[in-house]
């Protein structure tokens, strides 16, 4: 059996701001890739909004496309 990694209880806010930088970091590896819903474990709905978030984040400039 594979090794399963355990998910963080994260608390989701009601409204999904992508100026909230430190809220959307929790769902980037490391290298600035999105995490799975899978690996989250938000619904599909919350993980579109996320994101589109963070999408946005990276658009204006506040998250990273690529890790340095």
């Amino acid at each position: 059996m594979a090794f399963q990694s355990s998910r963080e209880e994260i608390v989701l806010p009601r409204f999904i701001d992508y100026k909230n930088v430190a809220f959307l970091r929790q769902f980037t590896s490391p290298h600035a890739k999105m995490l799975g819903r899978k690996r989250t474990g938000v619904s599909a709905q919350k993980q579109r909004e996320i994101a589109l978030a963070i999408k946005r984040a990276r658009y204006m400039a506040l998250l990273p496309y690529l890790s340095a």
